[in-house]
């Protein structure tokens, strides 16, 4: 079978990493996984294109796709556009359903030295941040502002609540068997509704531990013992906030993948990190982002763990030569890390 891929380079560094990682999964794959790419625009690309930051043929391409590669999107040239980079991404997601954002956050021992925190803290970290992305302030409306006064809607149905938090007890399920959902349920209605609808789920999985913090308490064990966790999740605003405050752990944006699924159709994978236009078109980005998001996409849909195992144990060699990118400490270039990796291969 030849599954169909749909890639959306997007801005700044997008193209170049998103290139890279497609050379490696070319590579790695022969005569194993079979596939065929689509490339389609999105974000600031879509703007140049055809005045649009998420084409309707991109979503359509993206509807009937068996999964979408996503590099980066914006960049201070669409800043002052009418729709900007960041709203083509939120009308993507919302078209296609994608209502889970999954973030790994592990730290890999061969680069805990570039870790912020203590290497007593740091080790083993090995923790997933699932986030609900199609609700909550973000999307809710009545959304308004004028120079006096300005008010956005948190809303969740109880249908929004319960989907995402069965996506997290069953991934869970598979790992350590820990939940923590994170919520701010002594201010907000919505948090006291979403606890609740987590207490009730949580009769259907007895061998999942579960516990409840509030947000700001949650900031804070990230930081300070981010091995208690094993699976978070939160609504849309916390986890986008939470998320990108875990992902420092691990020394750099440049090695965290995400997923974002969708329940009927194609799940989107991406970098964490955005599109670093002060590096674009300089053989200066770390791949591992991406690279990492295509395993992630060979894993989640279309089981192929024995390809992404293969492709991660050679970035791992590569890394613990001490071939990296400037980010990591190094001064490989892109494409001579890259390629390292597909010699390893």
């Amino acid at each position: 079978m030849t599954y169909k891929i749909v890639v959306l380079p997007g801005d700044g560094i997008g193209p170049e990493i998103t290139q890279a990682a497609l050379d490696v999964l070319e590579a790695a794959s022969s005569g194993v996984f079979d596939y065929e790419l689509q490339y389609e625009a999105v974000g600031g690309d879509g703007i140049d294109q055809v005045g649009d930051p998420c084409p309707a043929a991109t979503i359509k391409a993206c509807s009937g796709a068996d999964a979408i590669l996503l590099g980066a999107i914006g960049g201070p040239k669409w800043e002052e556009a009418e729709k900007t980079p960041e709203d083509g991404l939120l009308e993507l997601r919302e078209n296609l359903g994608l209502y889970a954002n999954l973030r790994p956050t592990k730290v890999n021992n061969s680069l805990l030295d570039l870790s912020p925190l203590k290497k007593e803290i740091a080790e083993g970290t090995d923790f997933m941040m699932v986030r609900e992305l199609i609700g909550g302030l973000y999307f809710g409306r009545p959304k308004y502002y004028d120079d006096k006064e300005a008010f956005d809607t948190m809303y969740y149905s109880r249908e929004n609540i319960e989907r995402i938090v069965k996506t997290a007890f069953d991934l869970a399920a598979s790992r350590r068997k820990k939940l923590t959902s994170v919520d701010k349920a002594n201010v907000l209605a919505n948090s006291r509704l979403w606890r609740k609808i987590v207490e009730e789920i949580s009769e259907d999985y007895p061998e999942v531990e579960v516990d409840h913090l509030y947000v700001d308490a949650a900031s804070m064990k990230i930081i300070t013992h981010p091995t208690q966790f094993d699976v978070i999740v939160t609504e849309n605003l916390f986890g986008d906030i939470l998320s990108d405050e875990a992902s420092v752990i691990t020394g750099s944006l440049g090695m965290l993948p995400s997923a974002s699924l969708s329940e009927n159709g194609p799940s989107l994978y991406e970098p964490i990190h955005g599109s670093a236009p002060d590096i674009a078109g300089q053989d200066k980005a770390n791949p591992m982002s991406m690279i990492f998001s295509v395993t992630m996409m060979l894993r989640m849909s279309f089981e192929q763990d024995a390809l992404a195992d293969k492709i991660e144990a050679a970035c791992s060699q590569v890394m613990e030569s001490g071939l990296v990118t400037g980010d990591l400490g190094g001064r490989a270039a892109t494409s001579e890390f890259v390629q390292a990796v597909i010699e390893a291969l």
